[in-house]
């Protein structure tokens, strides 16, 4: 049983705090997904060393929701709560991306939770010291990124066939990102706020979202990087 204090439900968030709260509630949800979906790819793994390698990955994601639930808890908001919202975009966001092969399924790690982090990064930036740290602590790969990146370009070393496939694959991912990603700021004003008030000191809704939108444009740079660490440039 946890030893952390219960959330005080009298403590109502300061407006400045909601985008920080709705910030850890995403990634906490986002985290455990991805503990679920590499644990997942882990039983797929075609070698004992993968299987490994991939359940360790799984394992620091799981302890890395579990600090994101305990900092929401020292805030005085229940981690349920903060997550509650994101439940519904990031499940369809991972509906409509199921891979079809584990080498899809690396490619999905690497570039859909890649892009994923670079957003994430992009407003803990705007947040406190404490917030900016945990979420780069949280989003700290651990050779998980070599790893992927090695073993999908081991694969298309192997059937160059697989290099336009997984290109497409990855372009597909991106899309399907930064889609759900605007749907999210749309639904959660706050985020957008913080992410406008960094880019250009814009204020009101359509400011929020016109900020947004070119922060998500830029994101799509680190994309490129991505593809070529993969062996997927073109």
């Amino acid at each position: 049983m946890s030893s952390a204090a219960a959330p005080d439900p009298s403590r109502a968030a300061a407006p400045a705090e909601r985008g920080v709260i709705d910030l850890l509630g995403l990634l906490a949800y986002a985290e455990l997904v991805s503990f679920f979906r590499l644990a997942s790819d882990a039983e797929l793994a075609p070698t004992l060393e993968d299987k490994a390698e991939l359940a360790a990955f799984a394992a620091t994601e799981q302890a890395h929701h579990q600090l994101l639930r305990r900092r929401l808890v020292e805030l005085g908001v229940d981690p349920e709560d903060a997550m509650r919202p994101f439940v519904a975009p990031l499940d369809a966001w991972h509906a409509r991306t199921t891979p079809q092969t584990w080498v899809e399924s690396l490619v999905k790690a690497y570039v859909g939770d890649g892009i994923a982090a670079d957003f994430y990064r992009q407003i803990a930036e705007l947040t406190d010291e404490e917030t900016r740290e945990l979420v780069a602590g949280v989003l700290s790969e651990e050779g998980r990124a070599e790893f992927i990146a090695a073993k999908v370009k081991q694969a298309v070393t192997d059937d160059p066939a697989l290099a336009g496939r997984l290109a497409l694959w990855a372009r597909r991912l991106v899309g399907e990102a930064l889609s759900q990603a605007q749907r999210v700021a749309v639904d959660r004003p706050r985020l957008a706020e913080l992410l406008a008030e960094g880019e250009s000191g814009e204020t009101g809704r359509n400011g929020d979202l016109a900020a947004v939108s070119r922060i998500f444009a830029r994101l799509t740079d680190a994309h490129n990087s991505r593809l070529q660490a993969m062996g997927l440039a073109g």
